[in-house]
């Protein structure tokens, strides 16, 4: 309402355009914020998965439904089959999502590195666990052990995409190393796995025995323990030769 010499009138955005004033004022007024249910669409396949992960790796992939992965993500089952048209599609966004982007990041930062492949060697190690060993995902590495004798294309793809390309990346920096005569010559295709293996057994330890062991592992000790191996393992000869002590002179 507006004051003045005569009777009270309804301040509406007519009058105030007619009194010089701007029509707009309705525009001010906040808007309310849109429910929670209208979320964007593109934000949709990340929470589906999301949800997937927690599931696969709760249950494993053949006790996982689609209905309770659509439940989770808080959609319905025809909203998921929008985005992915089947559960192993849905497996495998999920494994590219979160391991194989990874991946490929960790293949440019050691495109990138200029230091000595040792110290690249341990950075990979490390870099490894921060982004999958001690994540959600690293599950996925038990499922996969689980339960490709009953699912053999997922584990074929796991390899194609997550493991070869892992120990490729991996086999790349020994051999710089052998080249640039900081590691001794190996086989570097076996050498590999000999690097890959404590590291998936300690993401297998700590999903099956190791909660039900009296004594956990410290993972940073172990991992720590199996680098030190690693980079003794590949040291030349002299480098890794005792020095020798001097006899004592003889009068």
């Amino acid at each position: 309402m507006t004051v003045g010499d005569g009777p009270p009138t309804l301040l509406t955005p007519k009058s105030v355009k007619a009194e010089g004033g701007s029509a707009d004022v309705t525009r001010s007024r906040p808007q309310p914020a849109a429910p929670r249910w209208e979320r964007r669409k593109q934000e949709r396949p990340a929470e589906l998965l999301a949800a997937a992960l927690e599931l696969f790796v709760e249950r494993g992939y053949a006790a996982t439904r689609l209905d309770d992965v659509a439940a989770r993500a808080g959609v319905s089952k025809g909203t998921l089959y929008l985005y992915f048209e089947n559960k192993e599609e849905l497996f495998k966004a999920v494994v590219r999502e979160n391991i194989v982007a990874r991946i490929s990041q960790t293949r440019e930062l050691a495109r990138q590195f200029d230091g000595p492949r040792e110290e690249l060697l341990r950075l990979l190690v490390q870099r490894w666990w921060q982004q999958y060993g001690q994540t959600p995902a690293a599950g996925l590495s038990k499922l996969i052990m689980a339960e490709s004798g009953n699912f053999p294309q997922i584990a074929r793809f796991f390899v194609e995409e997550v493991i070869e390309p892992w120990h490729r990346l991996y086999g790349a920096v020994i051999a710089e190393g052998i080249a640039r005569g900081e590691f001794r010559p190996v086989d570097v295709e076996y050498f590999v796995h000999v690097v890959a293996a404590p590291l998936v057994m300690l993401t297998l330890w700590n999903r099956s025995f190791g909660p039900c062991s009296p004594r956990g592992l410290d993972n940073a000790r172990y991992l720590a323990a199996a680098l030190d191996a690693f980079v003794a393992a590949l040291r030349p000869a002299a480098a890794r030769r005792p020095a020798r002590r001097k006899a004592p002179a003889t009068q």
